[in-house]
């Protein structure tokens, strides 16, 4: 069981969100003009964090690389059919200082921000790209050692992945950044890990970053481990993370990394610090829509969930509303977010938009809101913030056969949360499959003799009364339809 709190995260595309501010007031908007009132409902809603995309500086370089790119206009443009030279501002990934982007009012406006964040009691996460930084980065010419270089054989053979650029010290061939299963990502330079001195360069700009907010998310944070860096540039590194860690958080205890990571290293990351990791594996399978192995997932240690970072989408995956039919949508998060962790949401997920934004635009399209969905996430959210599932235990729930040869007991994941007064007892029960389902729940809290337990749905309107009893001795029969859901408030008469 598990009984550290549950913190819910919002991430918003900074730049998208300050275009529409920009509409309404008929001028450039920037972090001052965000309203107190947008400020107050975040946290009415029972936010913790609040990560904006995409505020450090970028630069032209890598604008003009974004606007060029035949590939990436297309995508553009099926994401705005109206699509504009301006919308394409560059990738918030693509970074060329790590300062507040002159557009969004600089570092004093986002201070001011942090300031009116604190007094609503959310906290601010912001991005550190560790892997690249824009073409256009001073580093460029003052520190060339700093990047991994190339030769012109390089460049000749694999065009994908290196570039010439002219410098200051003249003509140099360097890698793009990538990911060594893909392209190289031709608005970006690759940082030399094998360099200490670009590492301690590196931890500087984290620590500078580190008095700016209150944790950061580490984009493709796996890719500058030593394994991993040395298996795609074969150039030895040594480690980065722990020590990089250690030094932000002698100067700013508590201070938050959250780490974007796959290929199976989300312990790895953790075991070097990582507060949080994303957990691509239980979306992945609640997406393949099988119910065992999403079940199978949540088996694991407490200490790996806790610090998993549960999400149905963000701003590298498909939106969730254009992924899962409505009925899946809704049973996939409930198990999302009702299991410990970090409950990560994504601009635009309670509306359910459907067109995913590229990083590299500034406005989104105007979509319609679906009202099933919004009503739904209220529901949600409102459960979310009941403490039982803030602060209480988490314990996953065996699913028995209601009759001998009834297979459909495995279609179930079932868990409870336990907070620390008599009242504070939830049953969470999905039925993750596409046909009607039975079982039996093992209930975890034990019987009172002679009394009666009630069990009240707080997203629909079943209300059920069972005898303690029976509860204890055979479980909670539940028979649900497909995609069904229950999340119980469960006490005894009179509690």
């Amino acid at each position: 069981m598990t009984d550290r709190q549950a913190s819910s995260l919002y991430q918003i595309n900074t730049r998208v969100w300050l275009t529409e501010r920009s509409r309404t007031l008929g001028k450039q908007a920037t972090l001052d003009d965000i309203p107190d009132a947008d400020l107050d409902r975040l946290a009415e809603l029972g936010f913790d964090w609040l990560w904006l995309l995409s505020v450090w500086q970028t630069g032209p370089a890598a604008q003009a690389i974004s606007r060029s790119n035949p590939r990436w206009g297309r995508e553009f443009a099926e994401t705005l059919p109206d699509l504009k030279n301006e919308d394409i501002a560059g990738s918030g990934f693509a970074i060329q200082s790590y300062t507040v982007h002159r557009d969004l009012g600089g570092d004093a406006a986002l201070a001011r921000l942090r300031q009116r964040l604190q007094e609503r009691g959310l906290k601010l996460m912001l991005d550190f790209v560790p892997n690249h930084m824009a073409p256009d980065h001073p580093w460029v010419d003052q520190h060339p050692e700093y990047f991994v270089p190339g030769s012109e054989t390089d460049l000749a053979h694999a065009p994908q992945n290196y570039c010439r650029m002219q410098t200051k010290n003249g003509q140099l061939v360097l890698a793009y950044g990538r990911d060594p299963y893909f392209d190289g990502w031709p608005d970006t330079l690759q940082l030399n890990y094998g360099n200490p001195a670009l590492q301690q360069a590196m931890i500087g700009e984290l620590e500078r970053i580190a008095g700016q907010c209150d944790g950061v998310r580490c984009d493709m944070a796996m890719l500058v481990l030593p394994e991993i860096f040395e298996r795609t540039w074969s150039i030895p590194a040594q480690s980065f993370w722990p020590w990089a860690m250690q030094r932000v958080r002698e100067k700013t205890p508590g201070f938050c990394f959250m780490a974007e990571v796959y290929w199976d290293m989300e312990w790895t990351l953790q075991q070097q610090g990582f507060d949080y990791t994303y957990d691509k594996r239980l979306y992945d399978r609640l997406r393949a829509r099988h119910t065992r192995p999403v079940r199978e997932h949540l088996h694991a240690e407490l200490a790996y969930q806790n610090k998993s970072a549960r999400f149905l989408e963000n701003h590298d995956e498909p939106r969730a509303a254009a992924t899962f039919p409505p009925e899946v949508h809704e049973a996939a998060a409930v198990i999302t977010f009702l299991s410990p962790g970090l409950r990560f949401f994504h601009q635009g997920q309670f509306q359910g938009h459907r067109k995913r934004i590229s990083p590299h635009l500034v406005r989104a399209p105007e979509e319609p809101i679906d009202q099933r969905l919004a009503q739904f996430y209220d529901r949600l959210l409102a459960v979310l913030r009941d403490p039982a599932v803030r602060n209480g235990c988490w314990q996953l729930l065996e699913c028995n056969p209601a009759w001998d040869g009834n297979w459909t007991s495995d279609s179930f994941v079932a868990y409870s949360w336990t907070g620390k007064k008599d009242d504070e007892k939830r049953l969470v029960a999905v039925n993750y499959s596409d046909h009607q389902s039975q079982c039996y729940v093992a209930i975890p809290w034990g019987a009172l003799a002679g009394q009666m337990w009630h069990l009240r749905d707080r997203m629909g309107t079943a209300h059920f009364k069972r005898s303690c009893d029976d509860l204890a001795a055979r479980g909670l029969y539940l028979d649900m339809s497909a995609w069904a859901f229950h999340i119980f408030e469960v006490c005894t008469a009179g509690a």
